[in-house]
């Protein structure tokens, strides 16, 4: 009998040593964003010589705040507005300034016909803030758009 409370008492004490606060971990710093937009823009920058059977549109956005998700696609759209197919897309980080874009598409894929347009939002804690207003694309080139510049989501 006398093993019984014994056991009982080290069952406690470890209950009692596994129940210690846990350290409280720091809230997330604002610095990684800005980060993460230099290396999107590095790794846009790095995307090399544009192969012999790819097209670009390039450009630059305007309007993304710092630290916004945006995003870029190319698309083949109905004639009631609804998007039928995913040509191409991008992501990007917004960094209040001017931010350059190029987005790569296969040319083969590009529909004879239909109404292709390049749609681009940007998001920021996951809600829809700003969009960017449909540029149709009429043929399957290398294109520079200039500068583009997003509104305010209704």
């Amino acid at each position: 009998m006398p093993l019984r409370p014994l056991v009982l008492l080290s069952l406690f004490s470890l209950l009692v040593a596994c129940g210690s606060d846990a350290p409280k971990s720091q809230p997330p710093t604002p610095g990684p964003a800005p980060q993460q937009a230099q290396k999107k823009a590095k790794a846009a920058a790095e995307l090399g010589p544009l192969p012999a059977h790819q097209r670009e549109l390039s450009g630059t956005l305007q309007g993304a705040p710092a630290g916004s998700e945006v995003e870029l696609a190319l698309l083949v759209v109905d004639a009631k507005d609804r998007p039928q197919q995913l040509l191409a897309s991008s992501s990007l980080i917004g960094t209040n300034q001017v931010l350059p874009f190029r987005l790569r598409f296969n040319p083969e894929s590009f529909p004879t016909g239909a109404r292709v347009e390049l749609r681009g939002r940007v998001s920021q804690s996951g809600q829809l803030i700003l969009n960017l207003p449909a540029q149709i694309i009429t043929q399957p080139t290398t294109q520079a758009l200039g500068q583009l510049q997003f509104v305010k989501a209704p």
